[in-house]
């Protein structure tokens, strides 16, 4: 039982963690490998084995000490949906329990303090945490506080809230891991002795289970120092009574109004509602003594618990493991998407209480993600005996602290993708203790993967017997190099000269260290694009043009801007840092090229006239625009054509889309109706659109509605995720939609689903203004259109009916017609290249791109590695290139006539 919480509820007013010590080595440095794969070795304890072999689906791909007692292991996960296997990356903190220098804590909202937010990356580095994960969850539509309860340093926190199945996950003062239900129970005692039960410590406002009670009707709750500013909770359903306690004496009563300060560290304030605020008026008055007295309630014992006997405690959701099996689920899932493949966040324990597991499964670019039940499977593989789901999808987080780092960085990507990265209410930190130790060894930082001219810089970084980082090598001489030609060392940094693997060296004294690094090849890439698909061809426009690969692994990267270099067709243009300048357009050019090569392997962009046309501002709207919402009666909101947007001017006006979807259940869609039922006409033909949206990070889906020609109804996806505030520019391609044009837009509209409703903001504002259509390439306005009739062996030719005569006539081998490109081309529009050098003829028409090399089958249709039955061929010093490939890679269609050998060619 806790007492008088004026003086203990606060928070702890620093962490366990030491500066790390400065050390400057004379003569050679003192260098030692870590433990290879497969063993692990703490300083102060005995070592453990790890099987590098798969088990069952789970199979180790990497492991790294953070700090004596802890270390970061990753894992991929494959599991079968159907017929086809999927790849989740897994990364595991395990814990030490036993360690006497490791220690885990909550990390709290703000500088301690919860009705606050930060990313996991800012905790850790707030708090001084030396790895980290996002924690408990909860309503994005409240007040930032976790949903169950908080214990920091035997401090409670935030006690649990009064619903059904929700676990947590404790350590107790002698470092025994425990998950559990808990129930707070407690109550207020006046002067007269009279007493009124309290209902929780440092509370949001919700609904209990069961029967959706209110949580603040009628009840008496306690805000400490730990709460986060002066609405306690916002909660504008029950008017509050406040009463401030210092040194257990009633200092200030504020009936049915707020109190409008912030909880004072030595005291605390009481928030009243009905029946509780009736028991204020009656039974106390200022200067009175009073007493609080409160505990948790053990759900599976029974037995009350004392907060203080807890180094921390962090809730989550359901239970996930329970004695080494998959549990059944203990809460509902569907709202925190259970049968959904995303990114996933967990803690757990060993059988032996000894090692606690921090785990997160990622859902990005380069890992599937899991359901709740896959996620179970892969927890068990880990080795959890029992473990509880923590707060999971654009909420998983986790930071480390590299060996020899002084600060934690982001683990993995995140589900929002890059290093965008969610602000959470609280987190499970990793902390240490261990005093400066003696050096132990040296490891290198910089990026392993590199890519062809680009500039990398490494660093030394020292580590002590504690594994923890001490040594700055700053005035030490350090002589770098790399182990063969592939890496060239150019004064202050490594620039990277051919593809494979090499390693950077670092020497001082007789010592080195080593660091192993891939220098990426065209040989392994699947895919290469240019992230922007058209520019407008137009003197003095800059276009960034940043250029996406794709390995044949799956990995994905973007490539520095010094890796790649450029050329330009049909116009002037230059290239710097990714953005290229249209210097000059020669009159009555059309259409132009930039292509991107890296390592031989290349990719283009076309830029036409016209290939961006605005077709609204919002600057003089002559139409209505409205607002509708699906549940009818419980999705509401407001639409309007205003100004003043963000850091906009007045006189720049925007659609406006104000929401409130708080109410009614399933899924929630807000719509911004354009013109009544008719909607606004898109450019005929478009194939893409830009559009400017102000985003107010509540994480909710954009969509348009677009109704074409044909009566068919297109919902086109614009954004996965609003995750971001103020303005962006977004781009939508809607080349793969079949829209019959003329067509109208219809709707721009937010969707929140109600899988994974709980991750999203059921309320907010977002902004959309100038459309702008994206143009095809190859409309027939840059292009030709016309048709075309060959006979094999004949050099006649008819376009569009008109005789023509060929220098070369078509030719069949091995059952394939060829024909010199430029017969195609010179009936067709665009344009070809000849390499001899390399043998390669490039081809350019439109937004079409292709490459062949003679007598080779595989060929690059614009950035994809393809492979074809046919190859180009050299017949009496003329290269011939396959009709039907080419001519279909083009956007052509070909017909033959086998009795007369005739070709058509649309």
């Amino acid at each position: 039982m806790m007492k008088s919480p004026a003086s203990a509820i606060r928070m702890p007013k620093g962490r366990w963690g030491t500066k790390a010590a400065v050390v400057v080595l004379s003569g050679a440095l003192l260098i030692q490998p870590l433990a290879g794969w497969g063993t692990y070795v703490y300083a102060d304890g005995s070592s453990g084995t790890v099987s590098n072999a798969s088990i069952n689906q789970l199979q180790k791909l990497s492991e790294e000490i953070i700090t004596s007692g802890a270390r970061l292991v990753k894992y991929q996960y494959a599991t079968k949906r159907g017929s086809k296997t999927y790849k989740t990356l897994i990364n595991v903190i395990e814990a030490d329990l036993q360690n006497q220098y490791l220690k885990l804590d909550v990390m709290t909202g703000q500088n301690g303090k919860t009705a606050a937010s930060q990313p996991v990356t800012k905790m850790t580095k707030d708090t001084g945490a030396v790895a980290g994960v996002n924690g408990d969850y909860w309503m994005m539509g409240s007040d930032r506080v976790p949903m169950g309860g908080s214990i920091s340093n035997g401090v409670l926190i935030t006690s649990p809230a009064e619903l059904q199945g929700m676990y947590a996950f404790a350590v107790s003062k002698d470092g025994k891991p425990s998950i559990g239900q808990y129930r707070f129970e407690g109550s207020i005692t006046a002067s007269d002795g009279e007493t009124f039960p309290l209902s929780g410590i440092n509370k949001m406002k919700y609904d209990k289970e069961p029967g959706k009670v209110h949580s603040h009707t009628n009840a008496m709750y306690i805000y400490t120092s730990a709460w986060k500013g002066t609405k306690r909770p916002n909660d504008t359903t029950s008017t509050p009574t406040e009463v401030l306690v210092r040194d257990g004496v009633i200092e200030q009563i504020s009936e049915m109004a707020p109190l409008p300060i912030d909880v004072p560290e030595d005291g605390y304030i009481l928030r009243a509602h009905g029946k509780a605020a009736e028991f204020i008026r009656q039974h106390m008055q200022v200067g009175a003594p009073v007493q609080s007295d409160y505990r948790l309630i053990s759900q599976s014992s029974g037995q009350a618990v004392d907060p203080s006997s807890f180094q921390m405690m962090i809730s989550g959701h359901t239970l996930l493991v329970e004695n080494g099996k998959a549990s059944a689920f203990t809460r509902d899932t569907s709202g925190i998407s259970g049968s959904s493949v995303t990114a996933r966040t967990a803690v757990g324990y060993s059988k032996d209480g000894r090692y606690a597991y921090i785990v997160t499964a990622e859902s990005n670019s380069v890992s599937s993600g899991l359901t709740l039940k896959e996620f179970q499977q892969a927890l068990l593989q880990v080795g959890a005996w029992k473990a509880v789901n923590l707060d999971g999808g654009g909420s998983t987080t986790m930071a480390d602290r590299p060996l020899g780092e002084t600060e934690t960085k982001l683990t993995h990507e995140t589900k929002e993708g890059g290093n965008n990265i969610r602000s959470v209410v609280n987190g499970l930190g990793v902390y240490t203790t261990a005093p400066k130790g003696q050096v132990k060894g040296m490891t290198l930082r910089g990026e392993k993967t590199l890519f062809i001219g680009q500039r990398a810089t490494f660093s030394m970084k020292g580590y002590d017997e504690y594994y923890n980082p001490v040594v700055d090598f700053t005035g030490v001489d350090i002589k770098w190099s790399a182990s063969d030609d592939k890496l060239k060392w150019d004064g202050d940094a490594f620039v990277a000269n051919k593809s494979g693997k090499t390693q950077v060296v670092a020497a001082s004294g007789g010592a080195k260290a080593t660091e192993e690094v891939e220098i990426i090849g065209a040989d392994q890439i699947a895919e290469m694009r240019i992230a922007t698909s058209s520019a407008p061809l137009s003197e003095g426009s800059n276009i960034k043009l940043p250029v996406k690969i794709t390995l044949q692994d799956g990995r994905n990267y973007t490539l520095p801007a010094s890796s790649v270099k450029w050329e330009t067709s049909g116009f002037q243009g230059t290239v710097q840092e990714g953005s290229l300048h249209v210097d000059s357009v020669p009159e009555g050019t059309k259409i132009g090229y930039a292509i991107a090569s890296y390592d031989g392997l290349r990719t283009m962009i076309p830029l036409t006239v016209g290939a961006e046309k605005l077709f609204e501002d919002f600057n003089a709207v002559n139409y209505p625009v409205s607002f509708s919402g699906l549940p009818n009666g419980t999705t509401t909101g407001q639409v309007a054509v205003e100004g003043s947007i963000g850091d906009r001017s007045a006189n720049d006006k925007a659609l406006k889309l104000t929401y409130d979807m708080t109410s009614g259940t399933g899924n929630k869609f807000a719509y911004a109706e354009l013109n009544g039922s008719t909607g606004i006409e898109l450019p005929s033909g478009t194939s893409g659109m830009k559009l400017d949206v102000y985003g107010d990070k509540s994480f909710n889906n954009l969509r348009m509605e677009i109704h074409d020609a044909n009566k068919k109804i297109h919902y086109v996806n614009v954004q996965e995720s609003i995750n971001w505030e103020g303005w962006k520019t977004l781009e939508v391609n809607l080349s793969s939609e079949n829209i019959a044009y003329p067509a109208k837009l219809k709707r721009l509209y937010l969707v929140n689903f109600a899988d994974g409703q709980d991750e999203r903001a059921p309320q907010g504002m977002i902004a959309i203004d100038n459309l702008r259509a994206q143009l095809p390439a190859g409309s027939s306005s840059i292009l030709s259109n016309a048709a075309m009739d060959l006979t094999v062996n004949s050099k006649s030719a008819k376009i569009n009916g008109e005789t023509k005569s060929l220098d070369v006539a078509p030719m069949v081998l091995n059952s394939s017609t060829y024909v010199p490109v430029r017969v195609i081309l010179d009936a067709f529009g665009g344009e070809t290249k000849w390499d001899g050098a390399s043998q390669r003829v490039t081809i350019l028409r439109g937004d079409r791109f292709l490459e062949m090399n003679v007598n080779q089958k595989t060929f690059n249709q614009n950035g994809k590695r393809l492979t074809s039955d046919v190859a180009p061929v050299v017949r009496n010093n003329r290269t011939l290139v396959p009709l039907r490939l080419v001519s279909e890679q083009l956007g052509l269609t070909v017909k033959w006539e086998q009795k007369t050998k005739s070709i058509t060619i649309r």
